[in-house]
């Protein structure tokens, strides 16, 4: 009984459903910085003179042009911010879930932190990912590519916050909208590949671990019935 009810609370924590969130998530926010960057190329800057001629208050016959383009921008821009903060949800069940799946502390208070906390929250999500990893016991051998991938992965994040950060009151001043370009949206792409990596790379791991696990000799199937007694023992009762 306590070897069923301990693979109903694996099933239960596997963190493979949630890795699949994780990837339409992520892919939903590159769409929409996708539309937003085109946006901006093909009518930011001239939306952005507009609205300054009428100083931010588009009025009169005159103004009736812009109001279609402000409203794709507002929606644009809560897209954006809908589908990162859907990823960012996604990530961190998929994280906690993980965490759970190598028996370990099941609160998610440690993740969360890692998120909230400004300054922390640039080094201690990878560092959360690590041990995750290595409490899922790898196989010899693995440990410099999964660095490699980790590490390549939070470099593009960081190097997308830093582009956002530095950009965009410098786009500002030039009349620009948001400050998000090409260079900011090949990054995004970038960091969300190499999550998504990461995501599929430990769920993997996790999943053969579990599959050794239950191929290990003596295990038995959760919820198997009783099997029928064999020919042998029918003999030996006989």
């Amino acid at each position: 009984m306590a070897r069923g009810e301990n693979n109903v609370r694996y099933t239960q924590a596997s963190p493979a459903r949630a890795a699949c969130a994780v990837y339409v998530t992520l892919t939903a926010q590159v769409l929409s910085i996708g539309a937003l960057v085109r946006f901006e190329l093909s009518r930011g800057r001239r939306l952005a003179a507009e609205l300054a001629a009428f100083g931010g208050r588009p009025q009169g016959a005159d103004a009736e042009a812009v109001v279609g383009a402000v409203t794709t921008f507002a929606v644009l821009m809560m897209l954006v911010t809908g589908t990162t903060i859907a990823a960012a949800a996604a990530y961190v069940t998929w994280l906690v879930r993980a965490r759970q799946a190598n028996d370990r502390s099941s609160a998610t208070s440690p993740v969360a932190v890692a998120w909230l906390v400004p300054g922390l929250n640039l080094v201690a999500p990878a560092v959360l990912v690590d041990q995750v990893w290595r409490g899922a016991r790898p196989p010899a051998g693995k440990r410099g590519r999964w660095l490699a991938l980790l590490t390549a992965w939070w470099v593009a994040w960081l190097g997308m916050l830093a582009l956002v950060t530095i950009r965009l009151p410098l786009d500002s001043t030039e009349g620009g909208l948001t400050g998000v370009g090409v260079p900011e949206l090949a990054c995004a792409v970038v960091a969300a590949l190499l999550c998504a990596a990461t995501v599929r790379e430990l769920t993997r791991l996790q999943r053969a671990a579990r599959s050794g696990h239950a191929a290990e000799p003596g295990a038995v199937p959760a919820f198997s019935s009783p099997s029928a007694p064999g020919p042998t023992a029918m003999g030996r009762t006989s």
